[in-house]
């Protein structure tokens, strides 16, 4: 894929992760629709600012119609309220799954037309290494990341008709305000993001952008003893 000619729409563009993809497709001259809840603190030069709610249907619905001639959708928005599957609140882990999962899944349904109109494009699905591993201080976060996962291998057979590609990003902690009170390693979410697009140019279907998550991927081959020790 040639992101010099794409339109490519980023969801949860005004930080972190986001904002460095849509800045960096901008530098690689793509036409850029930067999405966020709030798009008044979206100020890269040359992106187009929209509005979008990935929780809201409604939302998506518009910021679908407000746009044309995407190429690229990048799934980047996300939530992280560090509840527990079994003792956080039922609202907190609604709401990871209403933004990792049900969010991504309205925006692809919302958009799958336009790139199925201009040639099938590729959709990008920011995921997690915790797609793959979870503890209880992050398991919230892991279903909704793991549900994600399965959602993104089934959009890959069922766009594959209208020749869209289909990615998933794997990444552990990324120096964003989201990861703030990590006090483990962090990666540096501009490095992450060229990483991610480089994988996008070059039709790649996995991108593994650590050595963790390239570690706990190929640990899945050893079960549950492998993963969880403590529970084998």
């Amino acid at each position: 894929m040639d992101l010099s000619t794409t339109t490519a729409f980023v969801t949860g563009a005004n930080r972190g992760l986001g904002r460095h993809f849509a800045e960096q497709l901008l530098a690689r001259g793509a036409t850029v629709y930067a999405g966020a809840r709030n798009p008044a603190p979206v100020d890269l030069s040359g992106a187009i600012p929209v509005a979008i709610d990935v929780t809201d249907p409604a939302s998506v619905a518009a910021a679908a119609a407000a746009t044309s001639g995407v190429t690229l959708l990048i799934n980047n928005a996300g939530s992280g309220t560090g509840a527990s599957v079994l003792t956080g609140s039922i609202d907190d882990i609604r709401l990871e799954m209403e933004t990792h999962y049900f969010g991504a899944l309205d925006v692809t349904r919302a958009f799958a037309p336009q790139l199925a109109a201009n040639g099938g494009g590729a959709v990008l699905n920011v995921l997690s290494v915790l797609s793959w591993f979870t503890a209880p201080h992050v398991s919230a976060y892991s279903a909704a990341k793991s549900a994600a996962w399965s959602l993104t291998n089934a959009l890959r057979i069922e766009l594959a008709g209208q020749r869209t590609v289909v990615s998933a990003l794997h990444v552990g902690y990324m120096d964003t305000d989201m990861a703030r009170d990590v006090t483990g390693p962090k990666s540096d979410p501009a490095v992450i993001a060229k990483i991610a697009l480089d994988g996008v140019e070059a039709g790649s279907t996995e991108i593994l952008a650590d050595e963790l998550s390239r570690n706990v991927q190929a640990g899945l081959a050893g079960g549950v003893s492998a993963l969880y020790p403590q529970v084998a």
